[in-house]
């Protein structure tokens, strides 16, 4: 039998995470949570293998070309690779989900029968896209979504705005912004500069990527996909305008086309109002034109949260009313909103964050060599009774090394079993100078 080398490093694009980065993970996990569920949302669950044509229906996006597909097994896929007619694209039946809202309409579709109206659901969980991976491009992350569905009213973007807000004002970021847009405006904009509307989507792709390649780089990829020049000569004047002139809603409104639909309009600027109101100046609320996000699933209202110092956005979402539908037959208003939970640890981290310690976390040390470990049990079995999180270690040569360690894994007191003492005295732990 051949002995083959297998690297111990973690398939490419995945990775390991070590306790210290769990228990921040841990942490900002139960803090959206307890929120979101002040707000009334719920959590479900869905599976992370969804079958591989609900993947491919198209509403994912430049995601769509990223799903990781899962062969077909055993006389399905011997038969296929025989066929004479056997193509790439029938050799897959399931596929790993890469966002959480197409597996949500599914799941609504398929228990909209047992669910209350309007769903208002919390989701949190992996998903995975075949990207190539770098330094902080990952093929396996963590979403966190809520969503409302079965609600037609702007009071769902404002609720979902607000519960958003408040999460992260509760993980501790502060000074944020949140960015409004409208898809109905983006492609009433598109229409009046000139856009063929089957284009439409190549000049949402290519704006979407304003924050990174500048005015002049929307107008190059433009270019690429042969627009009218005037048509884009219009999109870059645009863009060069809202630079230069004031952001407050009136302003931004004399910058639109006259055939913005004025209800469209005036939704907009009920939500932008009432969650500033809310926001108390510990957010800005502001609408932006040029906001995309990059799902072709979106029909209306869409929103992004940005920090100050960080380039991506750490929240994001929107109103998804023809979705449901697709599933159903009939339609279903629906609105989410989804927290860059991987952007969030990273920024975390960045920062040196100790997640707060909520119960006394007590090590319980012991010579290696004692005869009778009973006693230790039972203290350890006394403090757990009484609300401490409890570990059991054997006494290292390094007694001090030992607690400075202890202290760096979030311990903050100690007891030490030496000879005869059967109750030692818990002490609290400091790091060594």
């Amino acid at each position: 039998m051949t002995n083959v080398q297998v690297s111990s490093a973690p398939a490419s694009g995945m990775r390991d995470l070590a306790p210290a980065e769990v228990a921040i993970r841990d942490w900002a996990t139960s803090v959206i949570m307890k929120t979101y569920r002040e707000f009334g949302f719920t959590r479900i669950e869905t599976p992370v293998m969804e079958n591989i044509g609900l993947l491919r229906r198209g509403e994912g996006g430049e995601n769509l070309s990223l799903i990781f597909e899962v062969l077909k097994r055993g006389e399905k896929l011997e038969k296929e690779l025989a066929s004479a007619s056997c193509k790439k694209e029938n050799l897959a039946d399931l596929g790993l989900r890469f966002d959480l809202t197409v597996p949500l309409v599914r799941f609504y579709a398929n228990n909209q029968n047992v669910l209350p109206t309007p769903l208002k659901a919390i989701q949190m969980g992996p998903v995975f896209r075949a990207e190539s991976p770098g330094p902080t491009r990952f093929r396996q992350f963590t979403q966190c979504d809520i969503d409302v569905i079965g609600m037609k009213s702007e009071l769902v973007e404002m609720e979902l705005l607000q519960a958003t807000s408040q999460a992260l004002l509760e993980l501790g970021f502060k000074d944020f912004t949140v960015r409004i847009n409208d898809r109905r405006i983006l492609s009433e904009l598109a229409r009046s500069f000139g856009f063929a509307e089957d284009k439409q989507e190549t000049v949402f792709i290519a704006l979407d990527k304003l924050d990174k390649v500048g005015v002049a780089g929307v107008q190059k990829e433009l270019e690429s996909h042969g627009h009218s020049s005037e048509a884009v000569t219009k999109m870059v004047a645009f863009l060069g305008n809202l630079s230069t002139t004031d952001s407050a809603l009136d302003a931004r409104k004399n910058q639109l086309p006259e055939s913005i639909d004025p209800e469209v309009w005036q939704a907009l600027v009920n939500v932008v109002t009432a969650v500033s109101d809310v926001a108390k100046s510990r957010y800005n609320v502001v609408f932006d034109p040029t906001l995309v996000r990059g799902m072709g699933y979106y029909t209306g209202q869409i929103f992004e949260i940005s920090c100050p110092g960080y380039s991506s956005s750490v929240a994001g979402g929107g109103r998804y009313d023809k979705m449901v539908g697709k599933f159903t037959g009939r339609e279903v208003p629906a609105c989410g909103f989804s927290i860059g939970f991987e952007r969030i640890v990273s920024i975390l981290l960045s920062e040196n964050f100790k997640p707060p310690v909520e119960t006394q976390k007590v090590a319980l040390i012991f010579e290696a060599d004692r005869d009778n470990l009973v006693d230790v049990l039972k203290k350890a079995d006394q403090l757990r009774n009484s609300g401490h999180s409890v570990c059991v270690l054997t006494r290292k040569k390094d007694f001090r090394k030992q607690l400075d360690n202890l202290v760096s894994q979030n311990f903050n007191s100690f007891a030490s079993y030496k000879g005869a003492d059967l109750d030692p005295e818990i002490k609290l732990l400091t790091k060594s100078e």
